[in-house]
């Protein structure tokens, strides 16, 4: 698969394993409702359908279900539901090197080692401090808020995974979800035990440390080493899922709505800054370039589009106009209404004042 190019923000879709999809369509038909049926109203105006027998799908199609899932089903605690029902089976090569860990500890160092092969908007990262660790699973989406049916659902089916690891000795201490709080906490409260806390930074699971040291009764450590080499040639040949093109995606969630500094970068994507300095240098980029690079994309397609050029400006996370019309005429040597003259077949000089934007 060919590796998309350091200089270009034309980066491939992210993707993610079908094996979300398969456990859904399980816990759908387990609530008595027709899996078939749903998808097929949530999809109605895509081509795809129904769920591939194998192959990866794009990620940021799955906002579509978990944004109708709720309406279509009547249902407001759905996600929930489904992660009630989920059985945690293992149907990839990440799920078996869980169960061939050890311990915890190294059942989550080789999901966060491999999670982009389960999806490439994931940003999960596991951190240890005294007696409390705290596991990070966000998820993130091109121009969706973080979706409360998919994360409640996943924290539901990530404990069930752990206590499958620790002979059902896993426990959290705390949830944290980003999402707003819901009208009704009910069934978060018979579910997990709690309440959880909502309108946090991370979707986190909150479980004492000593538990990273429970050893698995289905500990294999040649078969661990085995899959871990498999999962190190399969997550190479996701050149969709690999670090630059997730920058790119995550440069494009962030430009104009937060940080996109290197410390915020690295943060979100799980690296210390010097880490993803050194990391993007290898690939012949740096995030500069890479932040040009998206910039440039999207201020012509937002162009094109017929978006104010102010909106646009800001859109590519530029305060300020002049910054942003000095790196068009960089990138494009000419100016925004040039471009857009051009576009529309007109023979405008592009020389018009910047107030006009």
């Amino acid at each position: 698969m060919p590796t998309p190019d350091a200089d270009s923000a034309t980066a491939l879709p992210l993707t993610h394993s079908p094996t979300l999809r398969r456990l859904l369509y399980e816990a759908l038909g387990d609530l008595g409702l027709d899996p078939a049926d749903i998808y097929r109203r949530v999809f109605q105006h895509r081509r795809h359908l129904f769920m591939p027998a194998d192959g990866r799908l794009k990620h940021d199609d799955a906002p579509l279900f978990w944004e109708a899932a709720e309406v279509i089903t009547g249902d407001r605690d759905i996600g929930l539901h489904l992660g009630e029902q989920m059985k945690p089976r293992m149907l990839d090569v990440v799920g078996y090197l869980l169960l061939a860990s050890r311990d915890l500890r190294e059942a989550l160092d080789s999901f966060v080692r491999f999670q982009h092969i389960l999806s490439g908007g994931f940003v999960a990262q596991l951190d240890v401090r005294g007696e409390q660790a705290r596991l990070v699973i966000d998820l993130n989406y091109t121009g969706v808020a973080p979706l409360r049916q998919q994360m409640e659902c996943l924290a539901l089916l990530f404990i069930k995974l752990m206590k499958s690891i620790t002979d059902d000795e896993f426990k959290v201490d705390a949830l944290e979800f980003r999402h707003a709080q819901p009208r009704r906490l009910v069934e978060h409260r018979r579910l997990f035990g709690l309440q959880p806390t909502f309108g946090c930074p991370h979707d986190a699971l909150l479980f004492p440390s000593s538990l990273l040291r429970r050893p698995s009764r289905t500990a294999n450590p040649q078969m661990h080493a085995l899959l871990w080499q498999h999962a190190e040639a399969q997550l190479g040949e996701l050149a969709e899922n690999q670090l630059l093109n997730r920058l790119h995606y995550l440069l494009g969630v962030r430009l104009g709505q937060a940080d996109c500094s290197l410390a915020a970068c690295a943060a979100e994507l799980g690296l210390a800054p010097g880490a993803l300095q050194r990391a993007l240098a290898e690939q012949g980029s740096s995030l500069r370039k890479a932040r040009d690079a998206v910039r440039q994309s999207r201020s012509l397609e937002l162009l094109a589009g017929g978006m104010p050029i102010r909106e646009v400006a800001r859109a590519c996370g530029f305060a300020e106009l002049s910054p942003f019309y000095r790196a068009f005429r960089r990138w494009h040597e000419m100016t925004p209404e040039a471009y857009r003259q051009r576009l529309q077949g007109t023979t405008g000089t592009g020389t018009r004042a910047i107030r006009h934007g």
